[in-house]
């Protein structure tokens, strides 16, 4: 009797000859968890019967548990096809049955524990599921390990992930520079064939009730805001209003960059740069930067490039700080390159909490160029609180997306009500009789 997996088409190509990396992203319904673990069991049972040994791995970033990982998953994929023939199932282990030529354990782990990883031997598959949380140090790390080669059998490693932020490290490895030879595809609930209906009513209901994050829920784009954001209303306001529009620079009001110091090296956080005119009672945002990992000449060079020249330098409190190879202070390596510069005074125990606060107090007058401040605005509308996943706790602000809030936030503190112009107050006289 012939055997038989089914797999939506638009996966038949992905797992179709040899590549060293298969994988596929996009929303909710597209059927693609399941598909994988069916495939992984499948592989698994294939290597058996071949007679190798070793492990296929179900890696998460984390996991705490077997109740974290794609355990589950890939034990009903097994439960629900002709492949329990061929595995043993046990309470928390899968693998294959003695008998067969070779042995293959389906083993689980989370990246927290990267080191443990890599000392593991002859891992033939590395099924990454929610791969969108890994970051690049933890890729770095695991993806030299799979090197098992044996006649027609090679390691590969399987990415899925529903995407939520261009540039995050996933994003940027597997969907905008796929390795050579990588099969990856975007898969959504119309590409599942099996699609139910229940859950159809439920992709509806989302489309009409919640729009602002459809598009990420089921069909697979970035996302762009998140529950409970700190600035969804002001960035609702803003383009109900038309405060989104294209901005030009006005050479009548000075010129300010507020910055977000990011460190040189790959690993290191992003450096972000707002420009900002105010103009009257109106913030201009006329431009937002994000780079990670450059050398400070790389911002100036940005700032020169684009017009900005005049643009005063302010930093955060960490401007102060000295380099150890040059004993200089951030703020005098921008003075060095012809930037007047001045550094914010740290504002001690809650300064997160006061950027926003002030970001949302002079919301209202602030307005963005639609284009160049675009990817600026998603990371202002992904700014929330983090949640402790066990108590439900708020932990304060997100971390992972601060970077471009805290520069805004910085431009919020640093602001100073506009003086009025001579004569607009009227003045009074003292009453002093008749002369």
């Amino acid at each position: 009797m012939q055997h038989v997996i089914e797999l939506p088409p638009k996966l038949v190509p992905v797992f179709s000859g040899d590549a060293d990396v298969r994988g596929a992203y996009g929303g909710r319904g597209s059927a693609k968890t399941r598909s994988f673990a069916t495939m992984f069991a499948f592989d698994g049972v294939r290597l058996a019967l071949a007679g190798q040994h070793g492990q296929i791995l179900g890696a998460r970033e984390y996991q705490n548990s077997l109740d974290d990982s794609s355990f589950a998953e890939v034990k009903a994929a097994i439960a629900e096809s002709w492949l329990h023939e061929y595995y043993d199932c046990g309470e928390n282990y899968i693998r294959t049955k003695p008998g067969l030529p070779g042995r293959i354990d389906c083993t689980f782990a989370g990246f927290q524990k990267v080191n443990s990883l890599k000392s593991r031997s002859r891992i033939w598959r590395a099924w990454v599921d929610e791969a969108e949380d890994v970051k690049e140090a933890a890729w770095e790390k695991f993806i030299p390990t799979l090197r098992e080669e044996d006649g027609k059998f090679q390691a590969e490693l399987w990415p899925t992930w529903n995407p939520e932020r261009k540039g995050s490290a996933t994003d940027r490895r597997f969907r905008q520079n796929p390795p050579p030879g990588a099969k990856i595809v975007a898969l959504n609930w119309r590409d599942n064939p099996w699609f139910p209906r229940k859950l159809n009513r439920t992709r509806l209901d989302d489309f009409e009730q919640r729009p602002d994050r459809y598009d990420w829920v089921w069909e697979g784009e970035y996302k762009t805001a998140e529950t409970g954001a700190y600035f969804a209303k002001l960035l609702a306001a803003a383009k109900a209003s038309g405060r989104i529009r294209p901005l030009a620079y006005d050479p009548m009001f000075p010129l300010k960059s507020f910055h977000d110091i990011g460190g040189a090296g790959r690993n290191a956080d992003t450096y972000v740069i707002w420009v900002v005119q105010f103009a009257g009672q109106e913030i201009r945002l006329l431009d937002c930067y994000q780079a990670q990992g450059q050398e400070l000449g790389y911002h100036a060079e940005w700032l020169r490039r684009n017009g900005y020249t005049s643009a005063e330098v302010v930093l955060p409190h960490d401007g102060a700080n000295s380099s150890v190879q040059s004993r200089k202070r951030v703020e005098d390596h921008w003075r060095d390159a012809g930037f007047k510069a001045r550094t914010i005074p740290n504002q001690g125990a809650g300064a997160a909490n006061m950027r926003i606060e002030a970001v949302r107090r002079l919301g209202p007058r602030m307005v963005f160029d639609e284009d160049k401040t675009k990817d600026a605005r998603v990371e202002l509308g992904l700014y929330a609180p983090k949640i402790n996943t066990q108590t439900g706790a708020d932990m304060g602000p997100n971390h992972d997306f601060s970077h471009v809030p805290d520069a805004l936030g910085l431009m919020a503190i640093d602001h100073r009500e506009p003086k009025k112009p001579f004569g607009t107050d009227t003045m009074k006289v003292p009453n002093v009789g008749a002369v």
